[in-house]
């Protein structure tokens, strides 16, 4: 493979507290000769799980590493990796690791043209691709001249140059136990992309490895009895880091999830010390719960001393948490109610805050101070701060990324010649340095699945609807987006039928094509007007979004909730 040619800048100063760093693979050398017979990874099978020890998945990512040095991958050649969540992704992560490779992973719902985009600007030319549920829409956006290699038996293998079982039996294990150094290039995280063009977050393994070591104190890791479940996607940054990473790091074992279905299953049957999940997922869990045992029979039970901690520890054991000793939350708001809610059922979730530009890591709820409301204190040598002009919440710590993928100008509107990170988000700092986030900077939100949508482009879509005046796409912590609209004065004049069959159609109309994250689930026509008087247009008529939001705040998951009706009444 031939050498990348794109300028990289990366800084190589190294904090005191952190002069020690060791790349991730130092660690798998590590367990490999320590713990060998350990378990490290299992994947499901219905109800078998398939297990590797430490010493077996150090051959195979040895033997790996030998068959793609045998193809030509040289040092800080770019390797991508599609796959769902898998045994055979972090195995591919490792090797790539061992032949000085730099892994890039893409998102296994991309379609052609996205997967295409990604390739194509990150110049990879070897692609591991594993578990996926639409290979058939994405295949075609792999450039040709892209060598793949199918990591499991599936619907990818006859389209793959080569097999990973083949190449493993193929060729020798690597003997030698590269080290890389801390400050090569470690990976590029592309985001998601709701505004253009994905963008490529560059980490050291440097900037990967010291949040690690910052936050193992607070997050509990260190245990090679630790137990991980992963679920979430590994190309996203806090799954690389509370799973893959501290795994690593730790010696702990991770269990995957088979598919959505076996969801609950796989969690119960492994009973993990650290979970991670944004807050769709709890709130699923709250419905799952309550769908059992309505709210009036649970309060009862928990008035009860003895029935309490009986109810409480079948909870836990049901949902898959009793062993838990980090519970955590994140990617998007957590409604403070639900954290109050599971509170009450003896789990104390850990709100965190991050980005993919500062490692996933820079807040964090302390189990000894939650603050409902908040995203807690940052992690130990991290700096925090609010932008006096904006608002803005600026951010500094060693592990703040290298910069964008051949995006020099991006990279230096984002991360400032003081290296502060410039978030987005806005927020405020309260009395006990916790940190509030109150908003975008920009218009964007996130849903509770943790993906971005871009309102305005999905707005104008509304504009040939004439029976609509205004319209504010909301959906900050919501699991889909739904739109807020006045009525124009001929609309008013119009029955209910007959809008309803008229925005039924716009609504269609709109989610064709869109990502299934950015789909409008409902409208609500809501009575009140938005005026300059009444606080919701600027001076320039533009609509207040917070403030809408604010106003419609409470109503927002009611609205979302509802059966059967794409078209609500305020």
């Amino acid at each position: 493979m031939s050498e990348q040619k794109t300028e990289i800048f990366i800084k190589k100063t190294t904090h005191a507290n952190f002069a020690d760093i060791k790349p991730l693979l130092s660690y798998l050398y590590h367990w490999e000769k320590t713990i060998p017979n350990n378990v490290y990874l299992r994947q499901p099978n219905g109800n078998l799980w398939t297990e590797y020890t430490w010493k077996q998945v150090a051959e195979q990512v040895r033997r790996m590493a030998s068959a793609l040095k045998a193809m030509g991958v040289k040092k800080g050649d770019n390797i991508g990796i599609v796959s769902k969540n898998c045994s055979h992704w972090i195995m591919a992560d490792l090797a790539i690791m061992m032949v000085g490779g730099v892994s890039v992973p893409f998102y296994p719902t991309l379609d052609a043209e996205k997967i295409n985009q990604v390739l194509t600007h990150s110049d990879c030319k070897v692609l591991f691709v594993g578990k996926l549920d639409d290979w058939k829409g994405m295949k075609d956006g792999i450039p040709a001249d892209v060598h793949k290699i199918s990591m499991l038996p599936s619907s990818s293998e006859k389209d793959c140059n080569t097999k990973w079982d083949d190449l493993c039996a193929k060729h020798l294990p690597m003997q030698e136990n590269y080290i890389p150094d801390v400050h090569d290039l470690f990976t590029i995280i592309y985001t998601s992309g709701t505004t253009g063009m994905p963008k490529g977050v560059m980490h050291t393994y440097y900037t990967v490895a010291t949040p690690i070591k910052a936050a193992a104190g607070v997050l509990k890791v260190g245990a090679n009895t630790d137990k991980y479940f992963s679920y979430l996607p590994l190309c996203h940054i806090a799954e690389r880091a509370i799973v893959e990473a501290a795994s690593l790091y730790s010696g702990g074992s991770v269990s995957f999830v088979e598919t959505l279905d076996s969801f609950k299953d796989n969690l119960a049957a492994v009973q993990p010390t650290h979970f991670l999940a944004v807050p769709r997922i709890w709130t699923k869990f709250q419905q799952g719960i309550l769908g059992k045992m309505p709210q009036k029979k649970l309060d009862l039970f928990l008035k009860i001393p003895i029935l309490s901690g009986i109810v409480k520890n079948k909870i836990k054991k049901g949902l898959g948490l009793s062993k838990a000793k980090v519970v955590l939350t994140g990617a998007a708001p957590m409604p403070p109610s639900l954290i109050t809610w599971f509170q009450k059922l003896g789990i104390t979730i850990q709100e965190a805050y991050g980005m993919t530009e500062n490692a996933g890591c820079c807040t964090l709820m302390r189990t000894d101070n939650i603050r409902i409301g908040t995203v807690g204190s940052t992690y130990p040598n991290c700096e925090l701060k609010i932008s006096p002009v904006d608002g803005e919440i600026l951010t500094r710590a060693e592990w703040i990324m290298v910069g964008y993928y051949k995006e020099p100008e991006i990279t230096a509107k984002t991360v400032d010649a003081e290296g502060w990170l410039h978030t987005g988000d806005m927020g405020l700092i309260d009395g006990e340095g916790c940190l509030k986030i109150t908003g975008r900077v920009k218009d964007q939100f996130k849903t509770s699945k943790g993906e971005f949508v871009v309102p305005s482009p999905i707005e104008s879509k509304f504009a040939d609807n004439s029976n609509i005046e205004q319209i504010c796409l909301v959906g900050r912590g919501l699991g889909q987006p739904l739109a807020l609209a006045v009525l124009s004065e001929l609309g008013m004049k119009e029955s209910q039928e007959t809008i309803k069959a008229s925005l039924v159609s716009t609504l269609k109309q709109v989610n064709t094509n869109a990502n299934n994250w950015e789909k409008v689930c409902k409208i609500v026509i809501v009575k009140t007007a938005w005026s300059i008087e009444n606080g919701m247009l600027t001076p320039t008529l533009k609509i207040k979004r917070n403030v809408l939001e604010d106003v419609y705040g409470t109503r927002l998951e009611g609205w979302e909730n509802q059966k059967g009706n794409d078209v609500i009444w305020e």
